[in-house]
């Protein structure tokens, strides 16, 4: 792949050999992030589990101290009461069976989804555009469920959801560039504590394998694993 001459300028600034601490991984971000917008921050984790059993998918969510710095929109699938409990709680989408219809013809203008038990069998029927998507429902998130209210308000205050790829991989976003440094450094511990807690029982060896931050348009900055992990583990 050909990179511009802003990406290899950026790129001779981090020695990819080399794991930064997390306070030299931030400064570095900031410093290399020169984009004609704001750019978001993302982490990148690859894990020491066998992808290929069920047993040991990494999947859950965390409430980031700080959020992400994006608008989230969120569509709430449900009918009867809880619709005016959605709607209060200022869920940007209400309702059941015309959002049901419009995702299956395409209409993905939501970042995500929260359902009421009662209507899953109608939800599950969008499993196979959601799913691939990261986008489904599930009590494992914490969106499937009765309380609505608290459901909408932890997804616009900060909650993402995450899980591992078909490559042992997760992938989220953790911040803007413009987010003071303290503040993206408790997003990261707080995003690697909840990794480590989700270990599955199954998996032997080492369980973080990298951990990669990296702005929208930079290169990614190796993390010291081990400095990391003792962060993290003090915040369980």
């Amino acid at each position: 792949m050909k990179r511009s001459k802003r990406y290899q300028l950026i790129s001779s600034k981090i020695d990819k050999s080399k794991v930064y601490s997390l306070e030299e991984a931030i400064n570095l971000l900031k410093e290399t992030s020169n984009a004609k917008f704001t750019e978001a921050v993302d982490i990148a984790v690859k894990l020491g589990i066998d992808p290929k059993r069920t047993d040991q998918m990494v999947r859950g969510s965390v409430v980031l101290p700080y959020g992400t710095g994006k608008e989230v929109k969120v569509l709430v699938l449900t009918k009867g009461e809880k619709e005016k409990e959605a709607k209060e709680a200022q869920a940007d989408y209400v309702g059941l069976e015309e959002y049901v219809e419009k995702i299956k013809e395409g209409w993905m203008d939501f970042d995500a989804i929260i359902a009421t038990p009662d209507v899953m069998p109608e939800v599950g029927k969008l499993g196979k555009i959601l799913g691939p998507k990261g986008l489904m429902p599930s009590p494992k998130t914490g969106t499937v469920t009765f309380d609505v209210a608290n459901a909408v308000r932890s997804l616009k205050t900060g909650k993402i959801q995450y899980k591992t790829d078909k490559t042992g991989n997760i992938h989220a976003r953790i911040g803007r560039v413009d987010f003071e440094k303290e503040k993206l450094k408790k997003n990261i511990i707080a995003f690697i504590s909840e990794i480590l807690k989700e270990k599955p029982a199954g998996v032997k060896g080492q369980y973080l394998k990298s951990v990669t931050i990296s702005s929208t348009m930079g290169p990614g900055i190796k993390l010291d694993i081990k400095e990391l992990q003792e962060l993290a583990r003090k915040e369980l």
